[in-house]
């Protein structure tokens, strides 16, 4: 009789472990999704400012036109709904440079920088930049830790039974640290 007991209690160990582990696993890759899919609606609302930015700056820079087309076809991409988590994160990841050099052409126009209508955008699209930010750092922890229990042992084992495949960080590629070169843009 000890010895059923012995024998039942390992193999409901055997049993629950990888149970809990799967469980665990996507529980963790859900999360990921969750907090993206927040950022992702962040992103949607920045992108549905961009024009009216693009709008009010483009009035008083009418010659940066290939920077606003850039702009453009970057949202265009954004919204077209046929990119996928990692494709949305690498346009999510170059869009920052550009925006970038939008700032910095904003500095050659100070009448613009003295409109009322341009001030509200920029300090929503700051406000906005700043939740997507906190959401990054959010989705960034939450990525590694999810790859942290695809690729650690043990449960490893069980990711790579069922296909549990690392996911993409948000990065900032080395140059778009740099400040933007507004000239050799325009």
């Amino acid at each position: 009789m000890p010895g059923l007991i012995i024998v039942s209690v390992v193999f409901l160990f055997i049993l629950l472990v990888p149970v809990l582990m799967y469980n665990t696993l996507v529980g963790k890759r859900n999360q990921v999704h969750n907090i993206f899919g927040t950022m992702d609606a962040m992103l949607k609302k920045r992108w549905d400012l961009i024009p009216n930015l693009v709008s009010t700056v483009k009035g008083y820079a009418d010659h940066e036109r290939g920077l606003f087309e850039a702009v453009t076809e970057a949202r265009a991409k954004a919204q077209s709904g046929q990119l996928n988590n990692d494709q949305k994160v690498g346009l999510e990841n170059s869009f920052m440079q550009l925006l970038g050099v939008v700032r910095a052409t904003v500095e050659n126009y100070p009448q613009l920088k003295a409109s009322d209508n341009f001030m509200h955008l920029q300090r929503t699209l700051n406000e906005l930049e700043e939740q997507i930010s906190a959401a990054r750092r959010a989705y960034n922890a939450s990525v590694t830790d999810y790859n942290n229990s695809v690729q650690m042992f043990p449960t490893n084992i069980i990711a790579n039974m069922f296909n549990f495949q690392p996911m993409t960080l948000f990065q900032i590629e080395a140059g778009e640290r740099e400040n933007p070169n507004v000239k050799g843009l325009l």
